[in-house]
């Protein structure tokens, strides 16, 4: 082997033969336990970033792990191709969204190659691919004969310059998150999914799968499922005559006697009905629509509301209380009303507060009196005050009371509730996949036969600011004879939901799916960042229920188990600019003073030397300029180093902070290891293994060899901390350069420990592994290689060090025999020379002996 590692000799030369010889082509094997390993798959935007590189070096390690454990493994990869970006580079660049995107992938799929990954080519596919989405369009066919689509009018966020739907969480104080346009609220027609019809078995089947409890609990949450009691309010106008009633849902009936005003969203057909009579409240209406519309700008705005002139009849007392139009009442959710009780909610008394309604509590606090509401809403649940025949009532009993009392005077009625909303999958893009549906001249829909698919999006197309130019193509909407066909293509979020389940049959051309989509599923492992909790994983969830109720698949749940890796952060550098913004430098560009801990004092340009300000550390991103190139590193470096940093950097679910330094050691670590398997082939060739002949230097050897593959195994199969394998591997290397024994005997037992640091690090660092074990002597490659196994015999001591304290402090360590017993260990300790100058002049009230640990010596003057 050559005397000097060269990373880019020894990759080049690992992955020609991975090639050659279709190492990671998976093939089903009803004899062999499978594992599917799948991190999510990227959007091709140009290049691959740190982020990317972290999820598939994750994956890629586990996937290895579990092939040397014997098992039947698949690691696919694709692209999810379809989204806004590619339209907007189509824009700027003035390409077609096609020609972009498959630029990308050829240029990012270079860059995974480059990184060793262990992925299974033949299964490659991108979303955009007219062999991908038309089974989509097929299985929605399906679904609207099943009646779980459907479409209807609903008011949107409409943005005037994308000329689309934005989703609540994409409008920022009232703007469109791209284009920054102000936010139009309209009624379009759009298709739904029926996701709610499965909303209880989303909820009691995440007991199934093995995933982060965060995660879980973000999904409940999301699910939303909640018990109340939806009640309904009669309604007077200002001229005193009955109005369509009020039907409110409320999950606390146990406060409706503290109703002192009912509260409407903009969007209400009352607010509206009120607003065509009062043009300040119509203005009011138009200004609420443009703000804002996430749950989180609800929270934390400012709240405004203003009356409508109407009153609402409470279906207990008969009080009138005044109906508001609110900015912080939404018609999405709920029936977009609110019964306000400021006394024992936050929101409500801000409201009250601001506007001078009366607050009544009924609630009591823990003294038994009503609950002080003059400072701020009391939101415990209590015993019932001011609520006349319900008074002395705890909250089971007066929801169960009251319920009782409205469903009586057929006011009410409990229900299950869900925040959930079924799913809107029609986006009014081009670069997406069309919705196979047609339209009659005398107002038919007719989702598509399979004959009539699929329906191939146009790739050569202008794209301009204009909206989808799919409306404006005639040779694709209009069928002839009256019909046209739907212009709305899908949302992204479709193709995602189960692409996981193609990859197990990407060549069947005559089906959406097959039998060995059975062999695989469910995903084992799935790898991603947390920030997909919601969305795209309940999704996913829903999708693959779908496909179960088909008979496309028999598993219920797409993913066994979640790993969700943290970000990749960096240190930031900025000065401040004329207009108040700031400019980013990134971190390569910045010569930075640190103290003796490594922590940053101050730092200068390196182009101007002038000072620059330091921004803290922050996840990688183009907007703070921190990135950094992972193209750059393995030229520099090699693929293996990069992949090392990655893993030892900190736990995969942690932060892991991006380290110059931290990757430089991780480069001095391997070419330490190609170093001493090139200096142990040099002394001589390795005697036979003896077990029964080791000296105590070769078994202390022999026994941390064991010891870090014991170690290994759990760090990576069960706990996946990946960085602590690591680390027991350097110590292991660290343990076999003090080892100086060039018997025989001693170099086999060095054999050992070096073929094992190879073994273990196998999945991690791949190519500087296969070309040690082939310099090692083995005729098979290490991808054939199996994980190694532990000599339980080697793990036994003859002798352990314990520690002795006298009154805690420490005073010797001791050797002893290992079989050694406490009265033994006892005498010992208390002869020893250390001990014995402690023990001088006191007595010895108690010896306290932990085997295998300590011995601590009580003792008092």
């Amino acid at each position: 082997m050559d005397a000097h590692y060269s990373p880019r000799d020894i990759e080049r030369d690992a992955q020609q033969y991975w090639d050659k010889h279709q190492c990671f082509k998976a093939v089903e094997d009803a004899n062999k336990e499978k594992f599917y390993c799948l991190s999510m798959f990227p959007y091709p935007s140009g290049k691959l970033h740190m982020g990317h590189v972290r999820n598939y070096t994750i994956g890629d390690v586990v996937s290895r792990f579990q092939r040397m454990q014997g098992k039947n493994v698949m690691q696919p990869m694709g692209w999810d191709a379809f989204g806004m970006p590619a339209e907007n580079a189509a824009i700027q660049n003035q390409v077609p969204p096609a020609k972009w995107t498959y630029q990308n992938i050829d240029y990012m799929r270079n860059q995974l190659k480059a990184l060793g990954f262990a992925y299974d080519w033949s299964r490659e596919f991108a979303t955009c691919d007219t062999s991908y989405y038309r089974w989509e369009q097929w299985f929605f066919t399906k679904l609207v004969e099943k009646g779980l689509v459907y479409k209807k009018m609903s008011t949107v966020n409409w943005d005037p310059v994308d000329q689309t739907v934005l989703a609540n969480e994409q409008v920022i104080e009232g703007r469109g998150w791209r284009s920054g346009a102000l936010v139009e609220r309209k009624e379009i027609p759009l298709w739904f999914l029926k996701i709610t019809d499965y909303a209880d078995e989303l909820l009691a089947d995440l007991d199934k799968v093995e995933w982060p409890e965060q995660v879980k609990t973000m999904q409940r949450n999301w699910i939303g499922k909640s018990r109340g009691v939806e009640l309904t309010f009669d309604v007077k106008g200002a001229d005193g005559q009955a109005n369509e009633p009020l039907a409110v849902y409320t999950t606390r009936p146990d406060t409706l006697l503290g109703v002192t005003y009912v509260a409407v969203a903009a969007g209400h057909p009352l607010a509206k009905q009120a607003a065509e009579q009062n043009s300040e409240l119509a203005a009011f209406c138009d200004e609420c629509a443009r703000g804002g519309t996430s749950e989180a700008e609800m929270a934390t705005k400012e709240k405004k509301g203003m009356l409508t002139g109407h009153t609402a009849v409470h279906p207990l007392t008969g009080d009138e209380v005044p109906v508001y139009v609110a900015n912080f009442v939404l018609m999405e959710f709920g029936t977009g009303a609110v019964m306000a009780v400021p006394g024992h909610d936050q929101r409500d008394w801000e409201f009250a507060t601001k506007y001078g309604i009366a607050i009544k509590p009924v609630i009591a606090d823990e003294s038994g009196q009503p609950a002080d509401v003059s400072e701020a809403a009391y939101a415990e649940y209590g015993t019932l005050v001011n609520s006349g025949q319900f008074d002395g009532l705890d909250f089971e009993q007066a929801f169960d009371a009251i319920a009782a009392k409205l469903a009586e005077l057929g006011r009410g009625e409990v229900k299950t509730n869900y925040r959930l909303r079924d799913w809107g999958v029609a986006r009014q893009r081009y670069w997406g996949a069309p919705i196979p549906v047609k339209y009659g001249p005398e107002g038919q829909t007719v989702p598509l036969t399979d004959d009539e698919l699929p329906v191939s999006l146009p790739m050569e197309v202008t794209v301009d600011a204009s909206g989808s130019p799919l409306k404006k193509m005639p040779a694709f909407s209009d069928l002839g004879d009256g019909w046209t066909r739907e212009t709305d293509t899908f949302d992204t979020f479709m193709e995602s939901s189960w692409y996981y389940a193609r990859f197990c049959c990407a060549d069947n051309t005559e089906a959406m799916l097959d039998e060995r989509a059975n062999y695989w599923l469910p995903v084992d492992l799935y790898i991603g960042g947390i920030e997909h909790a919601i969305l795209h994983l309940l999704y996913a969830r829903f999708f693959h229920k779908l496909m179960r109720d088909f008979g496309l698949v028999d598993s219920d749940e797409p993913f066994q188990q979640l790993l969700t890796q943290g970000m990749v952060i960096a240190e930031t550098f900025y000065r401040s600019t004329d207009n108040g913004g700031k400019q980013w430098f990134n971190p390569a560009d910045v010569e930075v003073k640190r103290d003796e801990k490594g922590r940053p004092l101050s730092a200068i340009l390196m182009s101007d030397g002038e000072p620059v300000e330091m921004g803290g550390i922050e996840k990688m991103s183009k907007s703070k300029n921190n990135g950094v190139d992972p193209q750059s590193m393995i030229d520099k470096f090699g693929a293996d180093t990069v992949r090392l940093f990655m893993m030892f950097a900190a736990p995969p679910e942690q932060s892991l902070e991006w380290s110059d330094s931290g990757v430089e050691g991780a480069h001095r670590f391997l070419k330490r290891l190609w170093r001493q398997v090139n200096e142990h082939l040099a002394v001589g060739t390795p005697g036979k293994l003896d077990t029964s002949a080791l000296n105590d230097d070769q078994k202390a050897l022999r026994r941390k060899t064991h010891e870090t593959i014991k170690k290994a195994s759990d760090d990576i199969g069960r706990r996946t901390t990946f960085n602590t394998a690591i680390a027991a591997v350097m110590e292991l290397s660290n343990a076999i350069g003090k080892f100086d024994d060039s018997s025989e005997l001693g170099l086999a037992v060095s054999r050992e420990a070096l073929e094992a640091c190879v073994l273990l690090l196998s999945p991690i660092t791949p190519h500087l592994c296969h070309s040690l074990w082939e310099a090692l002597g083995h005729s098979g490659p290490a991808i054939e290689a199996t994980w190694p196994v532990v000599d339980e015999s080697a793990l036994t001591r003859d002798s352990i060090e314990l520690v002795v304290q006298v009154n805690g402090k420490l005073r010797a360590r001791l050797e002893v025999p290992a079989s050694a017993d406490k009265a033994s260990i006892e005498k010992l300790a208390m002869e020893h020379e250390n001990v014995q100058r402690f023990l001088e002049g006191n007595t010895v009230r108690k010896v306290i002996v932990v085997p295998g640990k300590l011995v601590n010596i009580v003792v008092s003057g």
